[in-house]
Formats: C-alpha cells, sequence, structure tokens
C-alpha cells in the first residue's frame, strides 16, 4: 500500500444467538415447618430444575413441598409444558404468606434466586389461593396475602420479561371478586400488565384445584407449537387437559362481563371440553391489554438486552452507535418475520435510534449508551417505546 493509505476493517456486531425464552415456568410452593430437614431455618429454600412429570416422582426432595404446587406441576405437564424450576420455601405458618410486610428475610434469598435465573419467563404461586379470606362490613374482599402477590408482581416487573399467573381466592365469586379485583388493579397499576388472572377453579371428578398449573401449562403450549417467537400467539381458546369441569359454571352471556373487568374466564364449550376464554392482563390500559402484547414487548426488551452486552466497556463514538443500531435493527426484522411486529415490510413499523442526540456528553461521560426503539406490535394500535439503557 502506498504511505499514508491504511485499511480499517469494520467491527461486525456481536449479537447473541440466544433466543429468550418464555415458556419456561416458576412454581414457588412452600414447605411446612414440620417438613424442614435438618439445620434450615425459615427463608431457605430448595430449587428442583423439571424437564417432566417424571423428574418430579424421581426427585426425593419434592415431596416437602405442599401439595397443592405438586399438582399444579403435574397439571402444568400435561397440558404441554416443557421445562419448570420447582422452588420450595420453608415457612414458620401461614402467616408468613399473609404478612404484611413480605419483604422481610422470609423472601430476600429466594427472591435473588429468581433474578439469578433470567430464562424464567412465568411464575406462579398456587397455594395462595386456598389461604382464607374475610369480609368488611361494607360486604368488600379482605385478602390477606395480598402483599404476597404483590412481591411477585413487583418482581416479574423487575426482571421485565416475567409474567404473573393469577388464581382467584378459592371463595370469592361475583361481585365481590370484581370488586376486589378492581381495587388490586387500581393498587397496583403501575405493574398490572405483568400479570394475568383467572377464574374459576377446576375440578377433576371431585377434586377441586386452582387454575394456574393447566393455564401454564396452556401458556408452554402454545408457544412450543411456534418454532420460533411463540409469545406472539395469545393462550386462550384451548382447551384444558386432566380436567373434567370448571367448579363454577359461567354462562356465555356472561364472559364480557368477566374480560371487562380483566378476568380471563374459563368455562365448557360443548363438543369441545372446558377452555380458557381470555387472554387479557390486568391492566385497563389499551396498549397493555392483551395478554401476547405484553409479553412481546417484554421479550423484544430482553432480546435485545442480551444482544447489545458486548457494548459494555466500548469506546463511544458514532461507529459503535451504528453498528448497535444495525445489530437492533437486524434482530428486529427478524421478529417481524416471526410475526410479532406489524407493518407490511420490513422496518416499516419500527424505529431505531441510537445517536449524539440520545447520548450526549453527559451520557458518555457516564459511561452509558442509550438506544430508543419505537415498535407495534401484532394485537394492538399503538406504537410502544423501549428504552434501552446500556452501560458498566
Amino acid at each position: 500500500m502506498r504511505p499514508g493509505i491504511t485499511i480499517r476493517h469494520s467491527r461486525d456486531v456481536e449479537r447473541s444467538t440466544d433466543i429468550v425464552r418464555s415458556d419456561l415456568t416458576g412454581f414457588i410452593g412452600v414447605i411446612p415447618q414440620a417438613r424442614w430437614p435438618a439445620g434450615v431455618r425459615r427463608g431457605d429454600f430448595l430449587e428442583l430444575p423439571l424437564t417432566s412429570l417424571a423428574d418430579l416422582h424421581a426427585h426425593a426432595a419434592a415431596r416437602l413441598v405442599d401439595p397443592v404446587t405438586l399438582r399444579a406441576v403435574q397439571h402444568f405437564f400435561e397440558n404441554g409444558g416443557r421445562e419448570a424450576k420447582l422452588f420450595g420455601l420453608c415457612i414458620e405458618s401461614e402467616d408468613d404468606l399473609t404478612n404484611t410486610d413480605p419483604f422481610s428475610v422470609l423472601w430476600h434469598d429466594i427472591i435473588d434466586r429468581l433474578r439469578e435465573r433470567e430464562d424464567v419467563g412465568l411464575l406462579a404461586m398456587p397455594v395462595l389461593a386456598y389461604l382464607p379470606i374475610a369480609f368488611d362490613p361494607r360486604g368488600r374482599a379482605i385478602v390477606p396475602c395480598q402483599p404476597t402477590i404483590e412481591l411477585l408482581l413487583e418482581h416479574c416487573c423487575e426482571m421485565n420479561n416475567r409474567f404473573l399467573i393469577l388464581d382467584t381466592p378459592k371463595d370469592l365469586h361475583e361481585e365481590a371478586l370484581f370488586e376486589w379485583v378492581g381495587r388490586f388493579r387500581d393498587q397496583n397499576r403501575s405493574f398490572a400488565s405483568y400479570a394475568a388472572l383467572y377464574y374459576p377453579w377446576l375440578m377433576r371428578g371431585d377434586t377441586m384445584f386452582p387454575p394456574s398449573g393447566c393455564v401454564a401449562g396452556i401458556y408452554a403450549r402454545v408457544e412450543s407449537e411456534d418454532s420460533q417467537f411463540g409469545v406472539k400467539n395469545p393462550p386462550a381458546n384451548r382447551v384444558l387437559r386432566g380436567v373434567t369441569h370448571p367448579a363454577v359454571e359461567i354462562k356465555w352471556s356472561e364472559t364480557d362481563r368477566y374480560l371487562d373487568e380483566r378476568v380471563n374466564p374459563i368455562l365448557t364449550q360443548p363438543a369441545r371440553g372446558v377452555v380458557i376464554w381470555g387472554a387479557r392482563t390486568l391492566s385497563m390500559e389499551e396498549r397493555w391489554m392483551h395478554i401476547n402484547s405484553r409479553r412481546i414487548v417484554s421479550l423484544i426488551a430482553e432480546q435485545l438486552r442480551r444482544d447489545s452486552e458486548w457494548v459494555v466497556f466500548e469506546n463511544q463514538r458514532p461507529e459503535l452507535w451504528a453498528l448497535l443500531e444495525r445489530g437492533v435493527r437486524n434482530r428486529l426484522d427478524d421478529m417481524w418475520v416471526a410475526g410479532l411486529l406489524t407493518g407490511d415490510q420490513a422496518g416499516e413499523e419500527y424505529v431505531v435510534q441510537c445517536d449524539a442526540e440520545l447520548n450526549p456528553p453527559e451520557v458518555r461521560d457516564a459511561g452509558q449508551v442509550n438506544v430508543r426503539v419505537t415498535v407495534r406490535p401484532i394485537s394492538t394500535a399503538e406504537f410502544i417505546v423501549v428504552d434501552l439503557r446500556l452501560g458498566q
């Protein structure tokens, strides 16, 4: 080469090849004090990885966990679930689950562990639905375990790509149920889109149980039926396996009321069986009304975060912004092809911005890179902005 002329090779974007999972389910059960192994204390927990019902039977430690949760795991696999994590939390009494301050030492270790398990996309704690409720003088339901439900809901929001499947309390029905759900939504507006509630309980012969285990299996089944990015499909209008009938029969004419109140009804459809007839989150916001819309956006944010981890400790420069923007756009193209995003052509209805406007000197000096992504997932008419902040 002539003096003064050099060749500079541009760096390829180091994009993760791993697709974020959304079907792996975490079940939280309890281990009552009478079953504690020697040497454990309140707040300790066990964790069992499960890929089949046979795994559940093979783990002797699983017998320590409450039977409600074990039944839910069984229904999960019967309904198409492929992989689960079973957590057993050591509690001294039911009071630990109705404590008005669930952020006590009881939950510290297990929540930290759940933070480490990034691929857990679904979370359920069916044992909470069995805890007794009360009514105040005005007939309003008092759900003592609500602080624990809120703890799990806030955790799902913190993780962003995690979604909570909730059961209605055992003895809560009709207007009392709608009133409580309304209050619960109002008290948790910021987190409401990260959960869905199902009613009624289910029957298998004479045995009654909460639906979250079956429902989690449906979520996983819907996603496994699609080779990639199955979260685009709503987990509804699917027949539940291992169920004979709902504990409360809901008429078809009543379904609109349940859906309006953000309660997903389960009912009997002639010639088909017991089906989920709703795919709504607890949120009253139009853009977060549908479960698949919420989970698509959560998946996009988490996928882009993992794809872009290579940016940490890179030198801030326009070339870096261009590389990052190209990598994000390429991933969004994949998601558009898979049917997660709207638009007749790739890139038509999503925008990626990573430039000097988003990254002024004070941001660069702080060791951060900002990326703004505007998308419109299927099932919603609104564009949604995802702000990514990457840094040391």
